[in-house]
């Protein structure tokens, strides 16, 4: 019988971590730049239509132009404002940048039904410890009955 691959338990060698809280290392303009640039490149819509569905979503005008600085490392005064991430991951269907985030902060980003598995592994994992203490609860109480 082959073994059924268990997708609720997660590594527990791949714990993520923070990144380094040195002076100076949290500069990410250019790599969320570069994120934006593969984001945007990683749909079949062009930076118009990009540009005007981000602009519908969120009631802001976000122009072509827009998008071209924001995925451009050369101009850094011209930062992903955080309130389009989401705007721009729906319209280009990633988690990119918002699996990027959880990462640099010491988490892992788990949608639908990997959050969903992550949960019932932990509910699980509760319900078994839940058990194995009843039982020693039981044997405590059942060793004191014949004294």
């Amino acid at each position: 019988m082959p073994r059924v691959k268990d997708t609720r338990t997660l590594d527990l060698f791949d714990v993520p971590t923070p990144a380094p809280e040195l002076p100076g290392t949290m500069d990410y303009r250019a790599h969320v730049a570069h994120m934006t640039s593969e984001m945007l490149r990683g749909t079949l819509l062009d930076r118009y239509e990009i540009a005007a569905r981000a602009s519908r979503l969120t009631g802001k005008d976000v122009s072509k132009n827009m998008l071209d600085a924001y995925a451009s490392d050369a101009r850094e005064d011209h930062n992903l404002p955080f309130y389009l991430v989401a705007a721009l991951e729906v319209v280009c269907e990633s988690h990119a940048l918002t699996a990027w985030l959880a990462d640099m902060r010491g988490g892992r980003l788990l949608i639908g039904r990997e959050a969903l598995n992550a949960e019932l592994g932990r509910l699980e994992r509760s319900r078994d410890e839940a058990s194995k203490r009843i039982k020693q609860l039981k044997g405590i109480m059942g060793a004191g009955d014949h004294e």
